[in-house]
């Protein structure tokens, strides 16, 4: 089986690169938007991260280090397009048009999710591993028998391809050649386990297997993750069907912060990846390449900094939900399972106070 190289269009170190089949279509002032995505969705990631070691969320997943494969795909995708996340896409809602505050709804425990899915386009967090590429499959062949020119696109990690639902989604979106983009951010630990344990060939050559197209990019590229994932849309909207797309990147942080990465793997290993930083590449690139001003860059960091003290603000005064209200939106329409526990908290509720 050939091994075909990521499809990069920015180095490391913030050289621009030509590439056979992609070009870059972004001009200086587009791809400093992409940088101050990146650097905002970084800050807010780290202001969650400080709620909750000081008890303020019941949990986070950080999102450090994957950035670029986020807003890269995030941008590229079209306002009518519909998108469905595990529960670390912070950088995906960040371009759907959520509030920061509205992430962290459900990590505060007040919400079952935090925004209104059909009116962002953008599915509420799933926590179960792999379960929203079946969603996001099914959604996809709906839309296709309404003829309705829109892509859909569902996020999960490496570990998640280890999921019977990952397999199943790829199954039922090649046979009904569904217009889906599968985006696999490829952070190399599938929480402890390291990608070596989850498959013995490249992740995206298991789309081969399904019969639809697979490409690697580097994850850390935001300039490469957007036009490939660009491309993928566009196909799929055409009729084309699936792509997975494998955006090969690294985890800096923990899994979540119920996680310590120290226990398995190696500060070396975090050390090279810390000179692939997506942020710092764009920035290298604007400096060097369009002589950005760095008085440009000072402001997105305040504007970053104002951002997270507002998101500080706006966790702490979340009111605590009804009791009941965690039976609202489980179904659509009343199920006799539902009320009975409706009823059974009620009596305890009532009984308790």
């Amino acid at each position: 089986m050939k091994e075909v190289p990521a499809v990069q269009l920015l180095t490391p170190e913030g050289l621009r690169v030509e590439h056979d089949e992609y070009a870059c279509s972004l001009n200086a002032e587009e791809i400093f938007g992409l940088y101050r995505d990146m650097a905002i969705v970084r800050r807010i990631c780290h202001e969650a991260t400080s709620l909750q070691r000081q008890g303020q969320l019941a949990l986070w997943a950080p999102v450090q280090g994957q950035e670029a494969a986020q807003i890269g795909a995030g941008r590229a995708m079209a306002p009518k397009d519909f998108s469905f996340p595990s529960y670390r896409e912070h950088g995906i809602a960040w371009c759907r048009g959520i509030p920061p505050t509205d992430w962290l709804r459900l990590f505060r425990g007040v919400s079952m999710g935090g925004w209104d899915p059909v009116q962002y386009r953008h599915s509420v967090p799933t926590i179960v591993i792999g379960n929203q590429v079946l969603n996001a499959v099914g959604y996809a062949m709906g839309i296709q028998r309404d003829g309705a020119e829109e892509a859909v696109m569902t996020f999960f990690g490496d570990g998640a391809t280890s999921q019977g639902d990952v397999a199943e989604g790829f199954g039922f979106g090649a046979v009904f050649n569904a217009p889906i983009v599968f985006f696999m951010q490829n952070n190399q630990w599938a929480i402890s386990e390291p990608t070596s344990r989850q498959t013995l060939i490249p992740l995206y050559h298991r789309a081969e297997g399904y019969g639809f197209p697979g490409i690697r990019v580097d994850g850390n590229d935001v300039l490469a993750v957007y036009e490939v994932t660009k491309r993928a849309l566009d196909n799929a909207r055409a009729g084309a069907g699936p792509t997975l797309i494998e955006a090969f990147t690294y985890r800096m942080g923990a899994h979540t912060t119920s996680d310590d990465p120290t226990r398995y793997r190696v500060d070396a290993e975090v050390e090279l990846w810390k000179h692939r930083d997506p942020v710092e590449r764009v920035k290298s690139y604007l400096i060097r390449e369009h002589q950005m001003s760095p008085k440009k860059f000072e402001e997105v960091a305040a504007e970053a900094d104002q951002m997270a003290a507002e998101l500080r603000v706006n966790v702490l005064s979340m009111p605590d939900p009804e009791p009941l209200s965690i039976f609202d939106h489980a179904y659509a329409e009343p199920h006799p399972l539902v009320e009975e526990g409706r009823r059974d908290l009620a009596d305890f509720v009532g009984g308790a106070s």
